[in-house]
């Protein structure tokens, strides 16, 4: 989070960007952008003890920059472009299907994002079904959809929903991504038993080991929290339609714990400082981005009500909670480890009921969609992280059998409305029963899980955090060569370093227990 303090460092990292033989040409240019904003100072508000935070490695941006000037998070509503169209962009209404398609995708390109592509693109099974004519001429259509998708948005943190309702186009969507094994865009299905007829749950499951897609989303919690439409985007975040994020900001507990001397000082000191210091910087950020720059005042999606400004929320993330209560059970002089002792899931618990007891207690001018709060959100990782798991995630090389571990995570899944999710590998013995997984999703969302996914142990795609990259992609960037999706150069140090390879693999025997 440093300020340049000098042109020659500014000119000295352009030149490394444009000298980089690993990134294309929108990867330079992406990242010569983000450098020019990094030039001007942050908000007024990022005060001197934040950046102490951010020095100790206890806050982070998430790369945001200095001065946003667009949502982190944008979700269109897409229905409404299919009623009225847009005029900005000269669109009518579509009658075909040909028209459905090509209309998203003028429309996607003009969608900004932390990424710089469209975080959501619409529950597109919902969207496309009513133009489905001739089946055959249609998968040929959607392939070609999903295509142009996977070659052009270069970033798998694109987010497209399936369900909860069975359609042929959402069948169509399922049996072109195990041909296709695309990176983008990351696909969830809305799941709902009383909805979701259990052949397409299968059939998801099926996908989804042929290829990490589609993950698997509590649809009656989110709808419930939510009171009604919403959208997963990004790795796995849930956001109302027609609006989105304004920003994301997250602590390391960890390192909180780290800087500690008892549990009562990072109770009642370390923490709530930390807390108090990050949604002062979020809310300045916010109030810079509302009220210092145009996009709420002249994009066309405000104008045009696609997004309005009620309906953007701040999302205050968190990680690293098993090191952060393994550190405090070291200070208090017990052996009890997160996941797999009671008493150190109980401390999770009351620090989670504390983060939120002080999130809630900070009244934001914006966010109304939430009643002026914060939504908690468990963040899934990102440069730096060594030694801090993602969110509130049992650590690699810890995890529980498949139904403790489920039961575990059910007990912290509700904090987090805006986004929490845990990924399970599998072995080929479930790929003859996909109804045992799916026992398994089912299982924890009965335990208060809002979000689970599944792929193949030793599929070429794999979700990393939350989102997904080929591991030959990965093999390739590691080499120096060029790749073009960005998520790539993310995921490099999270399976180059921390071990997300190392996941425990179960297979269809953990059903069964």
């Amino acid at each position: 989070m440093n300020i340049y303090q000098s042109l020659e460092e500014v000119q000295k990292e352009a030149f490394a960007l444009i000298q980089n033989k690993s990134l294309t040409y929108e990867q330079q240019t992406f990242g010569l952008a983000k450098l020019a904003e990094n030039v001007l100072p942050y908000p007024e508000g990022a005060d001197e003890e934040l950046m102490e935070l951010a020095q100790e490695g206890i806050v982070c941006d998430l790369h945001e920059g200095h001065a946003p000037y667009a949502p982190r998070y944008v979700l269109p509503d897409y229905d409404l472009l299919f009623r009225k169209g847009s005029p900005f962009l000269r669109l009518d209404p579509p009658q075909t299907l040909t028209d459905a398609i090509h209309t998203l995708l003028i429309f996607y390109h003009h969608v900004p994002s932390i990424t710089r592509f469209p975080v959501y693109i619409g529950r597109i099974d919902k969207l496309l079904n009513p133009f489905i004519e001739d089946e055959a001429q249609a998968r040929e259509q959607i392939k070609w959809f999903l295509i142009q998708l996977d070659r052009t948005i270069d970033d798998s943190f694109c987010h497209g929903n399936i369900g909860p309702q069975e359609t042929l186009a959402g069948n169509i969507i399922l049996d072109l991504l195990k041909d296709l094994q695309n990176v983008t865009p990351n696909l969830t299905l809305l799941y709902d038993p009383k909805i979701t007829s259990n052949s397409f749950a299968q059939k998801c499951v099926s996908t989804s080991m042929a290829c990490a897609n589609p993950a698997f989303a509590n649809d009656q919690m989110f709808r419930q929290e939510f009171q009604g439409d919403y959208g997963i985007a990004s790795c796995y975040n849930g956001l109302p339609i027609g609006g989105g994020a304004f920003t994301l900001s997250r602590l390391r507990l960890n390192k909180i714990a780290l800087k500690s001397q008892s549990l009562e000082d990072f109770m009642t000191n370390q923490l709530p400082t930390a807390i108090h210091a990050m949604t002062r910087f979020m809310e300045s950020k916010i109030r810079f981005l509302v009220e210092e720059t145009t996009f709420f005042t002249e994009s066309f999606l405000v104008k045009e009500g696609f997004v309005s400004l009620e309906r953007f929320v701040g999302l205050f993330g968190l990680v690293g909670m098993h090191e952060c209560v393994n550190a405090l059970m070291q200070l208090e002089n017990k052996g009890f480890s997160y996941g797999k002792d009671q008493e150190a899931n109980e401390l999770g618990v009351a620090i989670m009921e504390l983060i939120q007891k002080e999130v809630d207690a900070f009244e934001s001018k914006y966010s109304d969609f939430w009643n002026h709060r914060y939504m908690l959100h468990a963040q899934v990782g990102a440069d730096q992280d060594q030694g801090t798991s993602a969110g509130v995630r049992i650590a690699i090389g810890h995890e529980l059998p498949i139904y403790e571990h489920l039961q575990q995570a059910g007990m912290f899944h509700k904090y987090f409305p805006s986004g929490i999710g845990d990924h399970f590998p599998f072995d080929h013995t479930v790929l003859n029963n996909p109804q045992a997984v799916l026992d398994i999703f089912e299982g924890g969302f009965a335990s208060g899980m809002r979000y689970i996914s599944c792929y193949a142990k030793d599929g070429d795609l794999i979700r990393v955090t939350g989102y997904l990259i080929k591991k030959s992609d990965l093999e390739a960037y590691n080499q120096g060569k060029q790749v073009s999706y960005d998520t790539v150069q993310y995921a490099q140090e999270a399976i180059n370093t921390y071990g997300v390879l190392n996941r425990k693999v179960r297979g269809e025997s953990d059903a069964r227990r």
